[in-house]
């Protein structure tokens, strides 16, 4: 099963390249990031034509994630549990083909002298809290989307320049280890412990063509889904199409659940 993330940057821009790439790669799931429109406005119709059912949590001019499916989607939920408050799409999560999957769009948190890192810092823990219980349920579970946090100095261009940064700030990672101490796995790094891998790379100041990059799209697998991964990949062809996102997408492929034999 292969199920890829990709923050988009505004559904109805980058359309053309998602279809593109869907007919090309033909995932069985793809997660979406920051649609930029609402579920009336999102263009189901142009994935249904191509095979793919779509959950989608949208939100007017921000944020907005969705689930396309080849499969059927079951058991949609959408908001992060924990503020009943929090009006933000960022947050939809669902059942396909058995395993549990979640499109996260993190909240960004800058300025960080601004409420908006607080709100992060407490998206955090919300996410930590709901993660706790969905290990607790013990099936397949995949957390993937833009978690807007550089983990590593390895997954940043230059340490130094981000150091302050809401993305890499210290609370930042501290917060996204914890996730990681709850027995979530960063599918990306089982395999590929290189640096300067990257799956964003700003508009601005020529990043793209001088691979001044930042790794802060994720896929997070619980044990039972750690125990299916065959590989992790960032595909970076997407952000060097005309148009293209900010963001590239990030591909995950889960084996079949290995059947045990009495001996």
């Amino acid at each position: 099963m292969i199920i890829a993330s990709w923050n988009v940057n505004s559904i109805t821009a980058r359309l053309p390249n998602v279809l593109e790439w869907l007919k090309e790669k033909k995932p069985d799931v793809l997660l979406l990031q920051e649609l930029k429109t609402t579920e009336d406005k999102f263009p189901a119709p142009e994935f249904s034509a191509l095979g793919y059912h779509a959950a989608v949590f949208g939100q007017k001019t921000w944020n907005g994630v969705a689930i396309l499916s080849r499969h059927k989607i079951t058991d949609i939920k959408t908001g992060l549990p924990g503020d009943a408050a929090d009006d933000q799409a960022r947050y939809i999560e669902a059942t396909v083909n058995g395993i549990r999957v979640a499109s996260i769009y993190l909240p960004n948190g800058n300025p960080v002298d601004s409420d908006k890192y607080p709100y992060k810092l407490k998206w955090l823990d919300r996410l930590y809290a709901h993660a706790k219980k969905l290990l607790k349920t013990e099936q397949p579970v995949v957390l993937g989307g833009d978690y807007n946090v550089i983990p590593e100095d390895k997954d940043c261009h230059d340490p130094k320049l981000w150091k302050d940064d809401a993305l890499f700030k210290l609370e930042s990672r501290q917060k996204f280890r914890a996730l990681m101490n709850l027995g979530l796995t960063d599918a990306f790094r089982v395999n590929n412990n290189e640096a300067h891998q990257y799956t964003f790379w700003d508009y601005q100041g020529g990043a793209w063509q001088r691979n001044a990059g930042i790794r802060i799209d994720h896929f997070l697998l619980s044990p039972q889904a750690a125990d299916l991964l065959e590989e992790c990949v960032i595909d970076t062809a997407p952000r060097g199409k005309d148009k293209a996102s900010d963001h590239t997408p990030i591909v995950l492929k889960l084996g079949k659940p290995q059947k045990l034999h009495n001996l």
